[in-house]
């Protein structure tokens, strides 16, 4: 199992960056895929960007452009940089671990992840 733990959100305005963190626990972490996730009230849980094993980037439609995803293996951690950021983007943003994926594979499906971090708030406001 890893352990995760998100930082990083808040609160801005349309248009405004913010980077978020998630911090890994465990010796594994070079092993794992990672994703962020994010869940909108009364809204399903998606997908937002995902790093491979091998360092390769996969990103949803909606946020193709503005957010980048990447990682330091020496630090345990993955980042996801937002910029432009809209209405539309504020959620509770969740970083993901998955075991066992292929070294160049980034699950998109939320029950390919095997560990959850507890969710950072991000609010922008119009």
């Amino acid at each position: 199992q890893v352990q995760l733990v998100e930082s990083g959100g808040g609160l801005l305005q349309a248009w405004g960056s913010l980077r978020l963190s998630c911090a890994a626990s465990g010796r594994t972490f070079s092993s794992t895929a990672m994703g962020w996730f994010r869940q909108a009230p009364g809204k399903e849980r998606e997908f937002v960007a995902g790093i491979s094993r091998s360092g390769g980037t996969y990103y949803a439609d909606s946020v193709k452009g503005r957010f980048t995803i990447s990682r330091d293996n020496a630090k345990n951690t993955v980042y996801l940089q937002m910029n432009s950021l809209k209405s539309e983007d504020a959620a509770v943003y969740y970083c993901a671990a998955a075991l066992g994926v292929a070294f160049s594979n980034i699950p998109v499906l939320p029950g390919r992840y095997d560990s959850w971090g507890q969710g950072t708030q991000v609010t922008v406001s119009s």
